[in-house]
């Protein structure tokens, strides 16, 4: 999580703190993404107040992690779909020199 940072609030007069919950993911064969959320940092250091931050970061941590599984099981997706074109197009090159020219029967 980074550092508080200062939004402009609704009304423009106040500045109001909050955190970024962030993740990202790179790849070298699937597209890369990043997730973030804005979780408001706790105006004072009242119980009350610092329960609705953990509680807002429990959420959205739920949140992220849902994205987080739904992005990562489509790239895998794209993987296993990119494999199996590869596997289909692929020979055997050594098990074709060794059985040349002579009938091979598969056995199960």
């Amino acid at each position: 999580m980074t550092p508080p940072a200062e939004l402009p609030s609704s009304n423009g007069s106040s500045e109001e703190r909050y955190f970024v919950l962030q993740a990202s993911y790179q790849s070298p064969t699937n597209e890369a993404f990043t997730h973030a959320q804005n979780i408001p940092a706790p105006a004072s250091e009242a119980i009350d107040e610092k329960t609705t931050y953990l509680s807002a970061l429990r959420k959205a941590t739920t949140d992220l992690q849902e994205r987080i599984n739904k992005d990562l099981t489509a790239r895998m997706e794209e993987d296993k779909a990119r494999e199996g074109e590869a596997t289909k197009s692929k020979v055997d090159e050594a098990k074709e020199e060794d059985n040349y020219g002579e009938e091979v029967v598969e056995e199960e």
